[in-house]
């Protein structure tokens, strides 16, 4: 519409001069005023959609957070309804427990277990060196005897046989020493060891039992807000990430820029470029008044490749019979003030008009003039969206 005013020019002078003249206006003496009227409207017209890309697909991304139960079981407490705010750690919902506390109470029964075998293996080994200290006195004596008797016979008092007994007493006093120090050494490492190790089991399997316990109670991982809960009391849960129990709208991170996206037609890619300024205009804020219904900004990067194109592995041989349905150029936008970002609604559709301000020289600032056509005529979509949203066109209401 505006470029049809602005290149109407020719057609204006050619309609006075012969209204000056006196002479009535027909197709045969306007034909060139009207052709460098569509002349000069095409060319304006491919300027402005050129070098000012426009598009419809933009939308403001945000994120969710899927709950999902790490075990099954049926739902026995219910903590939040949809539309509860919560905070990290809060509980969102109990399964039965009663399988997963037999489990723990097991658990520490076993390292009950293990602390009577550690009090008979400390017992075992008072005994066992008790029995070592009386063989060593034993073995004393025996040998002393046997000294007496190597003494008797030397002497010419006693016997031979005297000395073979009291030799073979202390072999077997010698003998009996071994066996006891290794059943002492058997108790060493049974009681500083074995018994560890025991216990360290016991505690792993405590520690697992009460790790499977906590799956029973399920708490946020993060701040935001509930919704699509889909539980009930009694229903049994699910583990599989596809069907979730609810789902969190996580709070925005305060520190972190939103990044609006949208899609532009690859014709577009030659005037794309980070730091282009752009103006965004969400449905959601669009207001009568304009006032905060369009928001400045600039592409802070564009992706670098296209999504339809994209090959995954597979079983199959790609098809491209569907190849002629072209994707988008995907950038993404960040808005010049943190104010306007807090006005933002997440999933908000928004209309992005891009403008070309980077060319230089006197055509470069008549390129980036034609802004305005596209710049005036982005306030009256949002007007049109106002009305179609209210339903005066069959939208909306």
């Amino acid at each position: 519409m505006f470029e049809l005013i602005f290149t109407s020019f020719p057609a204006v002078i050619r309609y006075f001069q012969l209204r000056k003249r006196g002479e009535a206006m027909t197709v045969w003496n306007m034909k060139t005023a009207v052709f460098l009227w569509a002349v000069m409207a095409f060319i304006l017209f491919l300027t402005i959609f050129y070098y000012h890309p426009k598009t419809y697909a933009g939308i403001v991304p945000f994120r969710t957070v899927s709950v999902v139960s790490q075990t099954s079981g049926p739902v026995v407490e219910i903590a939040v309804n949809n539309g509860d705010q919560v905070q990290t750690g809060d509980l969102l919902f109990r399964i039965e427990n009663s399988s997963q506390v037999a489990f723990l109470s097991e658990a520490e029964t076993q390292l009950g277990v293990v602390d009577a075998k550690e009090a008979q293996a400390k017992d075992d080994l008072i005994v066992k060196q008790a029995r070592i200290d009386d063989i060593e006195a034993q073995l004393v004596n025996l040998r002393e005897e046997l000294s007496d008797a190597e003494t008797l016979v030397k002497r010419g008092i006693g016997t031979a046989n005297s000395v073979v007994e009291a030799t073979a007493q202390v072999a077997s006093a010698e003998a009996d020493l071994r066996a006891a120090s290794a059943e002492l050494d058997l108790a060493t490492i049974v009681l500083a060891e074995s018994i560890p190790a025991e216990r360290r089991a016991a505690e792993a399997a405590i520690e697992s039992a009460k790790v499977q316990l906590s799956y029973t109670e399920v708490r946020s991982f993060v701040d935001g807000t509930v919704t699509q809960l889909a539980l009930s009391l009694g229903s049994p849960t699910t583990t599989l990430v596809f069907s979730p129990a609810m789902i969190i709208i996580p709070e925005r991170d305060p520190e972190m820029n939103i990044a609006i996206a949208a899609g532009f037609v690859q014709v577009a890619q030659n005037v794309l470029h980070d730091g282009m300024p752009v103006e965004v205009a969400c449905e959601s804020n669009a207001s009568l008044s304009l006032k905060n219904a369009i928001f400045p900004g600039r592409i802070s990067s564009l992706q670098p490749a296209v999504a339809t194109g994209q090959v995954v592995p597979s079983g199959d041989l790609a098809d491209l019979k569907n190849a002629t349905e072209r994707g988008a150029i995907q950038a993404f936008i960040e808005l010049e003030y943190e104010a306007h970002e807090q006005m933002l609604i997440d999933g908000s559709g928004c209309v992005i008009q891009a403008y070309t301000t980077n060319k230089s020289g006197f055509v470069g600032h008549i390129i980036a003039a034609t802004g305005v056509v596209k710049a005036a005529s982005l306030r009256m979509k949002v007007l049109g969206s106002m009305v179609i949203g209210v339903g005066l066109l069959g939208g909306g209401h």
